[in-house]
């Protein structure tokens, strides 16, 4: 498998139109991924499956989303 291999839907999501100018990929502050065993129903890891490699980054993407998103209204 060809690790430098970067497909357009394996890009993190920016949902905000005011840094999609900014070419900057969304990671966390420091960029170490910490390996863990994660328990997820089977037909939503299918899903995530389903659109190729790269599913552990979508469903991180998914849950950096969710996790900003609580911090937001947190804040507020």
């Amino acid at each position: 498998m060809n690790k430098e291999y970067r497909p357009d839907w394996d890009q993190p999501i920016d949902s905000n139109p005011e840094s999609a100018a900014s070419s900057k990929p969304q990671v966390a502050s420091n960029g170490v991924k910490q390996i863990v065993t994660i328990r997820l129903d089977v037909d939503m890891l299918e899903w995530f499956k389903t659109a190729g490699p790269g599913y552990q980054t979508r469903i991180n993407q998914v849950l950096r989303e969710h996790m900003d998103a609580q911090r937001n209204s947190q804040a507020e």
